[in-house]
């Protein structure tokens, strides 16, 4: 079986990286995953921190996206490093989580986002669903 996750209405919504689930890393509290892994494509620039403190992670994956400060230069190296951290941090910090992930056992995880290729499935499936593997690395951490 496959577990689909995408929008806070799924069944799976706290997989989703904008799930409001914060936890600390590199000494500094994080709502969102989607916060830190916005934010640390600016890391040690004021943009950092406008990331970090964003209300909202929809507000945080605008301005990671905004090139009024230089993206880091090796951020296609270390994107899925950083993502990795970031989620293991939340479901390590929520035992409700952690629970709910050893739960799915050993099914597929995917990152059901129509036009995300990369972290998700895609429309059309074809996608890398890089999102749903670090999840599924995640599970077997914790396991």
């Amino acid at each position: 079986m496959t577990i689909y996750f995408y929008s806070s209405h799924d069944e799976y919504s706290e997989f989703s990286n904008f799930s409001r689930h914060g936890f600390t890393l590199d000494d500094k509290y994080w709502r969102t995953v989607e916060h830190y892994f916005q934010a640390k494509k600016f890391p040690g620039l004021p943009q950092e921190e406008r990331i970090r403190t964003a209300p909202t992670p929809s507000k945080a994956k605008q301005l990671g996206r905004s090139r009024t400060s230089p993206l880091r230069a090796d951020w296609e190296k270390v994107k899925d490093d950083i993502m990795r951290q970031a989620v293991l941090a939340k479901f390590r910090a929520h035992d409700v989580l952690k629970k709910r992930l050893l739960e799915t056992g050993n099914e597929n995880l995917v990152e059901n986002a129509p036009k995300d290729y990369y972290w998700g499935c895609g429309q059309d499936g074809s996608g890398k669903n890089m999102l749903g593997k670090i999840l599924m690395e995640t599970r077997k951490i914790l396991g």
